[in-house]
């Protein structure tokens, strides 16, 4: 998969990336959202393959494009049989965030990411469009920290495994309201939060990485984004852990369905019977082979966002294998179809 795939999902992010990033700054996340959208779809839509977004634009959204369910791929259009031999192509499920981070890329703001997972057909979560607890750890701390401890607890526990005192770990938190109790508890702990807005895909790799800085990721987000993140850090050998909140008390802002009992028989409808469930990044990212694909749109922790100059683009991309069990940064500079000198800085 990563040998046949690998070069053009790279392509596919690197256009999503390349669309939204000529929006940043604009205050317009809409339409940041939107083009990125339109560039990922045309670019996998020209990729040899049977691919099928499991994770999209929105499970409840009546979104045209990338929509949950959607087929992509030259070998998923009606003509299939006259252009590929059907049979002998593997089926792969894909989960996309165009762009992740919108509020980041409208405002200017560093961590935004055109993202996205692919494994064989059954091997990503489809989960639903609600939220998800979620805990991120560095491999050493992988099996050791759990989501059911609390945060002083898996303090602790990462101060050990990274043989760093408590007050020199660095745990990211979305900025709101249902994480006040979270932050009070992480800083009493004597460790130090970094608040993000949004984008906490970015955030979770981050985890997975020495020398970021970032060493959790805490509280609660979108679940769609908890498989995305997942994949990366299972590719990664290191800690994910998440569990689906279907209570719209707990989340306190944002949409969550009509109540706590009808999104109950909202996952039992979907298959999921247990919807306390604490699931690891190998059960949201199952895949024999997994392959998870990041670019910049804005400059963050460890990729720079897109870079415009006279006649192109220069982008940053981030490629995590699980078959080839690799880490990979890609720059990439794109030239128009006009002679320019390519720029280097």
């Amino acid at each position: 998969m990563e040998n046949s795939l690998g070069l053009e999902i790279i392509e596919v992010v690197e256009q999503a990336a390349i669309a939204s990033a000529r929006l940043m700054g604009k205050g317009d996340k809409n339409e940041a959202d939107r083009v990125a959208v339109e560039a990922m779809r045309e670019r996998m839509n020209k990729i040899h393959m049977r691919g099928r977004i499991v994770i999209g634009e929105g499970e409840r959204d009546d979104a045209p494009m990338l929509y949950i369910g959607e087929e992509v791929g030259i070998c998923s259009q009606p003509n299939a049989a006259e252009l590929c031999t059907i049979d002998e192509l593997l089926e792969i499920d894909i989960a996309v965030d165009p762009c992740e981070g919108t509020n980041l890329c409208a405002y200017g703001q560093p961590g935004s990411m055109a993202v996205l997972a692919i494994s064989e057909k059954g091997g990503l979560f489809a989960a639903p469009d609600f939220y998800m607890k979620k805990l991120a750890a560095p491999p050493e701390a992988k099996g050791k920290v759990d989501i059911n401890k609390s945060a002083t607890e898996n303090l602790k526990i990462l101060s050990q495994c990274l043989d760093l005192p408590i007050d020199e770990l660095v745990v990211v938190v979305m900025k709101r309201e249902r994480h006040n109790d979270l932050i009070a508890e992480i800083r009493a702990a004597g460790a130090r939060v970094a608040l993000i807005s949004d984008g906490d895909v970015g955030a979770a790799i981050n985890c997975g990485f020495a020398g970021t800085n970032i060493h959790a990721l805490m509280g609660i987000g979108a679940a769609p984004e908890g498989v995305i993140s997942a994949a990366a850090l299972r590719c990664l050998d290191a800690h994910f852990q998440g569990q689906l909140i279907y209570d719209p008390a707990v989340v306190k802002t944002g949409l969550i369905g009509e109540s706590k009992e009808a999104n109950i028989d909202r996952l039992k409808s979907m298959g999921i019977t247990d919807p306390d469930k604490v699931y690891t990044a190998e059960e949201l990212a199952c895949g024999k082979n997994v392959l998870f694909a990041g670019t910049g749109i804005t400059s963050g922790n460890i990729m720079d966002g897109v870079r415009f100059f006279k006649g192109g683009a220069r982008t940053h991309t981030l490629v995590i294998s699980s078959q080839s069990k690799t880490a990979r940064f890609v720059d990439t500079i794109h030239m128009s179809d006009k002679p320019q000198t390519v720029s280097l800085h």
